[in-house]
């Protein structure tokens, strides 16, 4: 029996199963086993051949879709072209996917080299070598700031209000200036050119009509793609608590079981890691950073702060200080795409939810080298990023394995809603006591909050009646979190005690994991995967907080610098 068992179990410790021989009888179950046999075989030799006509298959199904999609709208339909809409926003998703398949397949493919050498290269190496002389820097930054004057004076003379976070802005940048840890290694152009990116975004997104219907459509489709989540929550809950009573529990935050889920399954095929790579380079070209820098920013956009780490996890035990700073600042000033539903099912607005986290990947290059800039030379180069390694098998394992994921996250949540919201009350009652001996029992945090935060909340323009509102919410969202402040902001906005400004300026200030409970999450997952990093990182984490907070309020100040009145949802 002991020799059987050693025969059966290899080196490591798995079991081989025994193959057993079968010779099928008759002649039907003959034939059967011969056609399964030879079609296997045959499908083997000539697999690019069947992955060709697949291929054709394929696209002759899409095209006969998209076209009888056309004879229907031009001889049926009385609904106009809109392209988040109907049959124009399946031609706006067609185009999408073509592009990618034609710039893959043709341009990257026969011409990518070519641009890369000839184009992309040079292009690069010239701004390089101009930006060593001290007159093109001084020239160039000029006229910047001289059409950024001239964009503003025209735009905010009907309304000289919105100036007002532009100071707001301002005193920021200063602060984060006077309380650097080397204020005389500040690199002034990663600096500059992280905030004019941020400018730009804000610009393209909040000011420019066009850019704002587009996030507007993109941000629709998410929440739209979210709701799916729903379907499952009901199946499994029931309807009664999922959509007719619409418990948080129950109805909002299963939906992060699907969005998890999503995430795996794109992380499995690689199209994210690809993706945040690709726009992570580009921002190391523009602001001179070192691309696990500019990787980690891009990637929290899309990613809760502690699965974008794993797109740099070989890399995290050389990083610098400066560039752990980075990372965790960046994690603090952003929020997951997993949890977008529960913010939007407190009346956060989708478009400006996604903005906010767009708006806040430069903005965190920018201030996180003015708070802690470099003083050590990084030992991680451009092109030796190596993928990522991934345990599962199939998209299915990683699907099974993302839902399951999200278990953790969730009763997370909910752990800290409970506790968070039961100290908050438990302190209201102490105050509320003491205030009482003191012939003021309405005293309370929020009460607090709204007097310590006035002055901040006016800089980024919030108006004055409003301001001990907004400063209530950053407060709880600064101390507690931003599922706490975000559900305050939603019962305000429906007693009608925030303004359009208010509730705009409130939710781009809210929008990030800057609370305590998230900064033990970023150490703890960090330490995990590094752990030579582990005093490094306490010794940095709390510059990170303030850091990650002040981009925050840097975005906030941008959105209402920009935004049009009555342009707000």
């Amino acid at each position: 029996m002991g020799e059987m068992q050693k025969k059966d179990a290899d080196t490591n410790g798995e079991v081989i199963h025994e193959k057993l021989d079968y010779e099928p009888t008759g002649w039907l179950e003959v034939t059967l086993y011969k056609v399964g046999n030879s079609t296997e075989e045959f499908l083997k030799k000539n697999s690019s051949a069947m992955k060709t006509i697949s291929i054709f298959v394929l696209n002759g199904l899409i095209f006969g879709f998209f076209f009888g999609c056309l004879y229907y709208w031009l001889n049926y339909s009385d609904k106009p072209l809109e392209l988040c809409h109907g049959f124009g926003s399946l031609i706006a998703f067609l185009s999408i996917i073509y592009f990618f398949i034609i710039y893959f397949l043709v341009v990257k493919r026969y011409f990518g080299g070519w641009f890369e050498r000839t184009v992309w290269r040079r292009v690069e190496n010239l701004c390089l070598y101009l930006w060593k002389f001290g007159w093109f820097r001084w020239c160039f930054s000029l006229a910047v700031l001289a059409a950024i004057a001239v964009f503003l004076y025209f735009d905010t003379r009907d309304a000289p209000e919105r100036l007002i976070s532009l100071l707001g802005l301002i005193v920021l940048l200063f602060l984060g200036f006077a309380f650097s840890a080397s204020p005389g290694r500040v690199k002034w152009r990663t600096v500059s050119m992280g905030l004019l990116i941020q400018f730009i975004f804000g610009l393209v997104f909040i000011r420019w009509e066009s850019g704002r219907l587009a996030l507007q459509c993109f941000s629709d489709k998410v929440a739209t793609f979210l709701s799916y989540g729903v379907e499952g929550a009901a199946f499994v809950f029931g309807d009664f608590l999922v959509k007719t009573e619409g418990v948080f529990a129950f109805s909002t935050l299963p939906v992060i079981f699907f969005f998890s889920m999503l995430v795996e399954v794109l992380f499995f095929w690689g199209a994210l890691q690809w993706f945040c790579l690709k726009l992570g380079d580009l921002l190391r070209v523009i602001t001179s950073t070192t691309v696990c820098e500019s990787v980690i920013a891009v990637a929290n956009v899309f990613l809760g702060q502690s699965e974008s780490v794993l797109i740099i996890k070989p890399y995290l035990s050389v990083l610098t200080p400066s560039e752990l700073h980075v990372v965790m600042a960046s994690g603090f000033a952003t929020v997951s795409g997993t949890i977008l539903a529960a913010y939007i099912a407190f009346g956060a607005e989708p478009a400006h939810l996604v903005t906010a986290s767009v708006m806040s990947a430069p903005a965190a290059i920018c201030y996180g080298k003015l708070m802690l800039p470099e003083s050590r030379r990084s030992r991680t180069a451009v092109d030796n990023l190596q993928p990522v390694h991934i345990e599962d098998q199939s998209a299915l394992s990683a699907a099974t394995r993302g839902a399951t994921n999200g278990i953790a996250l969730i009763m997370n949540i909910i752990a800290n809603l409970v506790a968070f919201v039961a100290v908050i009350s438990f302190l209201n009652g102490v105050l509320g006591y003491c205030g009482g001996l003191l012939g003021n029992p309405d005293i309370n945090l929020e009460w607090i909050f709204g007097k310590i935060f006035i002055p901040l909340c006016w800089l980024m323009g919030v108006p004055w009646d409003e301001c001990e509102h907004v400063g209530t919410l950053v407060g709880l969202k600064t101390v507690v979190n931003e599922f706490v402040a975000y559900q305050r902001m939603g019962e305000m906005k429906k007693a009608g005690l925030l303004s359009s400004r208010g509730e705009l300026i409130a939710t781009y200030a809210l929008c990030g994991f800057t609370n305590p409970s998230s900064a033990g999450i970023m150490m703890g997952v960090i330490s995990a995967m590094a752990p030579n990093q582990r005093e490094t990182l306490s010794s940095i984490v709390v510059r990170a907080f303030f850091t990650g907070c002040g981009i925050c309020f840097m975005t906030a100040c941008i959105a209402g610098l920009l935004m049009p009145e009555g342009s707000f949802g």
